[in-house]
């Protein structure tokens, strides 16, 4: 047969060809073919031509265009063509060549086929547009028999569908990666199932719906038997299902696909279905069926067997991540959130607001001493106690969490967080195997009605509460105010300061005499520590408790030590044979395991007599633990050093104690000194200290004197010596000894 054109220089014509009737027989899909071409009988001819040919089984749809605008409108509706017969002359002589820029580079479809066809082949000469147009054939309309335009049809199609296969296999690929870690971040057996059932019909551009059976127990819930098949997830018209044996489904085709899968190991496909199955290194066996309503194309049963690779071995890490998830965000010894748990909830609540909303920390009060007494596993337990407690007392609407060791934290409405109910809890004993326990909590409050920033923030300001709960007094609670955090910025900056001063020896040594009150003579003098900063003078009150506190006290107490031993040997060296040192000593000091083996370490490198040299510690250090004071104190009196107890009479010292600690002298606070000259207590105590240290044969020296009736009272109360501003202020060094020469 022969169609032709009523245009004679734009004319197809085919001649009559036989083709077999398999040829014409069709499955599945057709392929979706767009004419563009802006004469209506080349539409007809091509589709009446080409009306019962099939590539690879599929017949043709043919989409019609009369203009670049108009195929641009179908491209951008329909991303599936495979190919397109595109005219070169329509609206003008290269609109076909500048449809071609649109449909590559605009639209982005890089594997629909292109065939470029012209009556007019002079405006668009073969070579130049091949080499310059990402086409895939250009043929003249003349040219176009019926057996050129099948075989043109047969090798784009089936171009494009190696190529749309490629491409789909990349996407499949990407879409698997995407999906594991979609998968892989999901938690938990039923919430990683329904995961599997979204990402594989997503695969397969189905919607989901499917059930996942598991032949192994994956619920310890105590209602199957371990080899009966449960429905371990269900998407969809079969979300009814979940949790159902496998017996219980009530569509026997399905169940039966199930069953065939997971009882002979192998995949099942039938016209309406996919039923994938798999095994763990774990031996658990897991059948996923899948509601296709038709048999997959061979790239999706492909896809499908890469994914479910992953499938199985995500199946296997769902009990892992389910252990990584009780370490990660639970106290496995309470069996309660942790603190990056609370965090979390923190952060969810945040999206609902949290006005009347807070948060309390309870921290047990001397818990470390109650592990080193009573070992680990009753300390476990008390806390367990504590939490059960603390549980018990606390609304639904709080969440209690363990955040540290020894504290826990409560999160909930202010109104239902009551720290005077807290802290009662505390009041009848915790029953620890055969201990009855009597412990207390301190507690810090957070309000977090005008509180904004993240939950850390929020976190930080209970902390800061809690700490100063605790320095004000233990088993008492305290609420945050900005002043607390703005305190503990000054604090941190001040102890910053502090460590670089210490690093770049930026603190010196001040000397104050002590005079033999009977002869007027210098005895001795106090070394004290003194950082001046451009800002002005620290007082050592201010950064002492800082540098105790951060350990810092351990190297700058040696470094006072050994600097002020080196003046004292240069006092001896020089006139002044007789001349004591006086050093302050801290808790901190003292605790240190070096602390004796130091001191004598630098008396031998000093080379100075131990009997020069008197360490100094507060009452409240002396009555520290009986026994390892003691002991320390009596390994540096073998040193042959001399022991002072500074500021005696503020504490609570027991006299028979004292009696025990060998110390050589008491300092009588300058608190007693003050007013000694008016008829008063002050006077009475410091006359006690006197005589306590004439009958403990002590010597005692007072501070802070700084008035000749002071001076003379002390003398007569039987005070041996003193120091204070009546005979001079604390110097530096060079000072000092100018005026140490000046008073012999």
């Amino acid at each position: 047969m022969t169609i032709a054109n009523q245009h004679d220089d734009d004319s197809l014509q085919f001649a009559e060809e036989e083709f077999s009737a398999a040829d014409k027989q069709g499955y599945g899909k057709d392929w979706p073919v767009l004419i563009v071409d802006d004469d209506p009988d080349v539409h007809s001819a091509t589709t009446f031509a080409l009306r019962d040919i099939t590539v690879a089984g599929r017949g043709i749809e043919f989409l019609h265009a009369y203009s670049g605008a108009e195929a641009r409108q179908v491209l951008e509706q329909r991303r599936d063509i495979a190919l397109i017969f595109l005219d070169v002359v329509m609206e003008n002589e290269d609109s076909g060549l500048s449809m071609v820029r649109v449909i590559r580079e605009q639209l982005g479809l890089a594997e629909v086929r292109i065939v470029l066809r012209t009556g007019q082949p002079g405006y668009a000469p073969e070579l130049q547009a091949i080499r310059d147009y990402d086409i895939n054939d250009y043929k003249t309309k003349s040219e176009l028999t019926l057996t050129r335009l099948v075989t043109t049809l047969t090798t784009a199609i089936r171009s494009y569908d190696q190529l749309a296969t490629i491409s789909a296999s990349r996407r499949g690929l990407r879409q698997i990666v995407a999906s594991a870690n979609d998968l892989f971040a999901r938690r938990g057996l039923e919430n990683f199932a329904e995961g599997v059932l979204t990402q594989i019909s997503a695969l397969i551009g189905l919607p989901p719906e499917g059930l996942i059976a598991a032949k192994a127990e994956m619920r310890q819930d105590g209602t199957h038997t371990i080899d009966e098949p449960i429905i371990v997830s269900a998407a969809g018209r079969f979300r009814s299902w979940m949790n159902h044996p496998l017996r219980e489904i009530s569509d026997h085709r399905i169940a039966d696909a199930l069953r065939q899968s997971l009882e002979n190991r192998t995949n099942v496909v039938d016209s309406g279905s996919t039923t994938l199955f798999f095994e763990t290194s774990s031996q658990r066996e897991i059948a996923v069926y899948l509601n296709t309503g038709a048999p997959l194309p061979a790239i999706d049963q492909q896809m499908l067997e890469v994914f479910s690779a992953n499938i199985a071995i995500g199946f296997e890490n769902v009990d892992l991540f389910q252990r990584l998830n009780a370490y990660a965000f639970s106290d496995l010894l309470c069996n309660l959130p942790n603190r990056t748990r609370l965090l979390q909830l923190i952060e969810e609540r945040q999206e609902q607001g949290l006005a009347g909303w807070g948060i309390a920390l309870v921290d047990i009060d001397h818990f470390s001493e109650i592990n080193d007494a009573l070992g680990y596993e009753n300390g476990d337990r008390l806390l367990r106690a504590v939490a059960e407690r603390l549980q018990g007392g606390l609304s639904r609407q709080c969440v209690l969490a363990r955040i540290a060791a020894d504290t826990f934290a409560i999160f909930g409405p202010s109104e239902q967080i009551d720290p005077q109910q807290l802290l009662h809890l505390f009041d009848s004993p915790f029953g620890v195997n055969e201990y009855f326990l009597r412990v207390r909590g301190t507690i810090g409050l957070v309000r977090l009605d005008d509180q904004d920033g993240p939950a850390q923030a929020a976190m930080q300001r209970a902390h800061i509460a809690l700490n100063r709960a605790k320095n004000d007094s233990r088993g008492r609670y305290c609420y945050y105010t900005h002043e607390m955090e703005d305190q503990t910025k000054a604090r941190l900056t001040l102890l910053h300061d502090l460590r670089a001063a210490i690093e770049a020896q930026g603190l010196e040594l001040h000397y104050q005499p002590q005079i033999d009150l009977q002869s007027g003579k210098v005895v001795g003098a106090e070394a004290l520590l003194r950082w001046q900063t451009p800002d002005g003078n620290v007082p050592p009150d201010r950064f002492i408790p800082l540098a105790e506190y951060s350990g810092l006290i351990i190297d700058l107490g040696e470094w006072v030590l050994r600097s002020a031993c080196v003046e004292a040997r240069r006092w001896h060296q020089n006139g002044f044979p007789q001349m004591r040192i006086a050093i302050n000593v801290s808790m901190v000091q003292f605790r240190s395991p070096s602390f004796v083996s130091m001191v004598q370490h630098v008396l031998c490198d000093i080379g100075i007599e131990p009997a020069m040299v008197e360490l100094e510690i507060t009452e409240s250090v002396a009555m520290e633990g009986a026994l390892a004071m003691e002991s320390i104190l009596g390994q540096l009196k073998a040193l042959g050093v001399s022991l002072a107890i500074d500021d005696f009479g503020t504490g609570f010292s027991s006299l028979s104690y004292l009696q025990k600690l060998n110390v050589d002298r008491l300092k009588i606070d300058r608190a007693f000194v003050n007013h000694i000259d008016t008829a008063s207590s002050r006077t009475s105590i410091a006359e006690m200290i006197v005589r306590l240290g004439q009958n403990l044969n002590m010597t005692v020296i007072a501070e802070g004197v700084e008035t000749e009736t002071q001076a003379g009272i002390l003398q007569r109360l039987g005070c041996q010596e003193a120091q204070g501003f009546l005979y001079s202020k604390a110097m530096p060094a060079c000072e000092f000894y100018r005026w140490l020469q000046a008073h012999p």
